[in-house]
């Protein structure tokens, strides 16, 4: 009941302000400054809405950009590469690797794989594997982050 009571004493407080201001939309000139205001905030609006629009499609034209940068860069790199194929080094190259030849005048030693192996050093064996450093929690690493950047430590 005494919700109901609160209702109505808002309602009596709000009611003479509400009733002038309806009685106020007879005067021509504020229909015309309700209709302006509504206008500019559809106009606004509308606006916000174009730039959200223009962002969204700049943001996707430049991604594009960069991704045709670099598929030109691939083409480039793989013209060089074919075109190195077709030297005359690269086919001595290959021809000395693959088939074992040689140029004129030279001398090939082929060596078999267990004598090779046979006459080279152990490679060391990691016993003492370093345990990787304790991770620190996250507002500590960007604390030291910040002192970093303020103090241009690298």
């Amino acid at each position: 009941m005494k919700l109901k009571t609160n209702i109505v004493d808002a309602w009596y407080r709000y009611e003479e302000p509400i009733k002038g201001y309806i009685l106020s939309l007879r005067d021509v000139r504020n229909v015309g400054s309700l209709a302006f205001v509504v206008l500019v905030l559809l106009i606004s609006w509308s606006g916000t809405k174009a730039i959200q629009t223009n962002y969204g499609l700049q943001q996707q034209v430049a991604r594009l950009q960069q991704q045709n940068e670099v598929k030109k860069l691939q083409n480039e790199t793989q013209k060089l590469e074919n075109n190195y194929y077709t030297t005359s080094q690269y086919r001595e190259l290959a021809a000395r690797q693959n088939f074992g030849l040689a140029a004129p005048g030279e001398t090939v030693l082929l060596v078999s794989k267990e004598a090779a192996l046979a006459n080279t050093a152990a490679a060391p064996k990691d016993e003492g594997k370093t345990l990787p450093a304790k991770k620190k929690p996250f507002y500590q690493e960007n604390f030291e982050a910040w002192i970093d950047f303020f103090f241009h430590r690298t």
